[in-house]
């Protein structure tokens, strides 16, 4: 198969953090923006952009408030899908795969990293849930502030989510829109990967 230059390689998360590391050279803002996908129980979709935190060796992972939406939608699925689109690179990485909670050490220590503010940000904040006012939100951030202090811990609900493909599909802007498309599939996320170069 002639898969060199930016798709070589035996290992498709090496490729993608490659991918990724080029477009925090050249997007203006947030390179690891991704689009999630989820779906509810009645099998409609949801897409939104969260921050993809972490690639690593076998998976990839993002952190949100485990009683949102999106993480109440991925708890019921069990799986979930996202793109990751490199405007100025041309390029995009499409994954599907299962889904496992990440809100052990490593969650604590992305929390850590995380600024005063967004971490009591994180603790005052019902995700999805309806909210009266900013005014009250930011009453709620205040009351938090004199409570936890400046070392506030990681909240029960919150931490990460971690996605271990099934599919990865890396894709390349090509002239006269003839794109160039390698699909990496397994069956499961103990499975070796089989590679094919797909049609525009």
């Amino acid at each position: 198969m002639d898969r060199g230059g930016i798709f070589a390689g035996d290992d498709p998360f090496a490729i993608a953090q490659s991918w990724l590391t080029e477009a925090e050279a050249t997007e203006p803002n947030d390179p690891n923006a991704i689009a999630l996908a989820t779906v509810d129980p009645d099998g409609m979709p949801n897409v939104r952009m969260v921050l993809l935190k972490d690639i690593e060796d076998d998976a990839f992972v993002f952190y949100t408030n485990y009683g949102s939406k999106k993480a109440q939608e991925i708890e019921a699925a069990g799986k979930a899908a996202f793109v990751l689109h490199s405007k100025s690179l041309r390029r995009q990485i499409r994954v599907r795969g299962v889904t496992e909670r990440e809100d052990g050490p490593q969650a604590d220590a992305y929390y850590a990293s995380r600024s005063l503010k967004s971490r009591l940000g994180a603790w005052a904040s019902k995700q999805s849930a309806p909210l009266s006012s900013r005014e009250s939100l930011m009453a709620d951030v205040a009351k938090l502030t004199l409570s936890l202090g400046i070392n506030p811990p990681r909240p029960p609900f919150w931490g990460g989510i971690r996605i271990r493909p099934i599919e990865i599909e890396f894709w390349a802007d090509g002239a006269f829109r003839l794109h160039d498309r390698f699909r990496w599939t397994r069956e499961t996320p103990n499975d070796r990967w089989e590679v094919t170069r797909l049609n525009p």
